[in-house]
């Protein structure tokens, strides 16, 4: 998985292309923790297909509001630098992760 931070972001993920997850986090957010091996699972599934990220908002605050994440965890999927899908708080399961990926790629 890549990991983003607020100098990264806009090159990997606003101005990338093809399909990019970005799992935003906190080092306090402990649904984030127990979701991580999942996420990662899936990265691996889907190389090739999509680029997984993580972002961790506690040193990116200002750029998880300009991006309207409000609670976390939070799992957004973009497609050429647009966010077109996105599972959050209790609904970011992995079952609801990959509904999400597989609806969109």
């Amino acid at each position: 998985m890549l990991m983003l931070d607020k100098d990264t972001f806009k090159t990997e993920v606003l101005e990338g292309t093809g399909y990019v997850l970005v799992d935003y986090y906190s080092d306090g957010c402990v649904p984030c923790k127990a979701l991580m091996p999942a996420v990662e699972e899936l990265s691996k599934k889907y190389e090739g297909k999509v680029v997984f990220s993580k972002l961790n908002t506690t040193g990116a605050r200002r750029l998880a509001i300009s991006q309207k994440i409000l609670g976390l965890p939070t799992l957004s999927l973009y497609k050429d630098g647009v966010k077109v899908d996105e599972v959050t708080k209790d609904d970011a399961t992995i079952e609801n992760i990959e509904a999400m990926i597989e609806k969109n790629i």
